[in-house]
């Protein structure tokens, strides 16, 4: 590991709120140095980038598990049928789902609220993780600084996603997390408690409710996309009854012509039968001619 991957590493390991103080400090430490600038220049990461950079170090066996799972989902849909990539697909959701609460719970123990929009960030970068290899290394690094979306057809540029360069080859050093001393307890009436029990529930509320208005927007933009759907299903089937409709009325005529090419062709070879014999009769007649002149 080169020594600015190792203060890297270190670095994005940090609470959000310590970084920038830290890594200030680090490069002045080095001033005079070839380091203290890639050092000063290291991103502080959005608070996505660093949710993941979190579930990385504490759960890095999970993390595994994740990559794993998307190197043999991408290496079995490649001959899958429509139906299988559709049942793939919610199943990927799920698992991202899963570990995105997950991060969302050891942030949450940090002391930051992970909000709904930045839970989605989240989920996409571990979705671009298990869909493409290269931002599972990204990933991996614990070294993200900004979040990751892909659709797995085109390739993701991440040269601005980690730290430093070189992190796609390395692997975030796990950490547990911090163990919390036990204060002394001591009754101590609040006069607040009310209002702050106040605020806390209706914190609560607008989590909930923010979670309610995400689901009933992917509620309604499922319902329209299957109104979409049954009105194309309804068009194609009566395009396949008129197709159906026009082929029998071909197929009538078909036959009819059929026929009368049958009747038409024994007429000409009638035709051609009493035409043979005329002119033979003809001939004669005219070899009868030249013999009498």
């Amino acid at each position: 590991m080169s020594e600015l991957l190792q203060i890297a590493d270190e670095l994005y390991a940090l609470a959000l709120a310590d970084f920038t103080s830290e890594r200030d400090a680090r490069a002045k430490a080095l001033k005079g140095s070839d380091l203290a600038a890639p050092v000063k220049a290291l991103k502080k990461p959005s608070l996505a980038a660093w949710v993941v950079n979190l579930f990385v170090r504490r759960d890095a066996d999970q993390l595994a598990q994740v990559l794993s799972i998307g190197a043999a989902l991408r290496e079995a849909q490649a001959g899958m049928s429509g139906e299988e990539l559709r049942a793939l697909t919610r199943q990927r959701r799920q698992l991202t789902a899963a570990i995105t609460q997950q991060a969302r719970a050891l942030a949450s123990e940090e002391g930051i609220r992970v909000t709904q929009a930045v839970a989605d960030q989240v989920e996409a970068t571990l979705t671009a993780a298990m869909v493409d290899e290269r931002c599972g290394d990204a990933v991996r690094s614990g070294l993200l600084v900004a979040a990751l979306a892909t659709t797995g057809v085109d390739e993701v540029d991440l040269a601005e996603a980690v730290a430093v360069p070189d992190a796609l080859g390395h692997a975030a050093t796990p950490r547990a997390a911090e163990p919390t001393p036990r204060p002394d307890l001591h009754v101590v009436p609040d006069p607040d408690a009310d209002e702050k029990a106040l605020a806390v529930a209706r914190e609560a509320l607008d989590e909930a409710q923010e979670a309610v208005d995400h689901a009933q927007t992917a509620y309604d933009d499922a319902l329209a996309a299957i109104e979409d759907l049954r009105a194309r299903h309804l068009q194609i089937e009566a395009e396949i009854d008129e197709l159906k409709r026009k082929i029998a009325a071909l197929e009538e005529t078909y036959d009819d012509v059929d026929d009368e090419l049958g009747d038409a062709e024994q007429v000409g070879a009638e035709a051609k039968s009493t035409l043979d014999d005329l002119s033979a009769d003809r001939d004669t007649a005219a070899n009868k001619v030249a013999k009498l002149r």
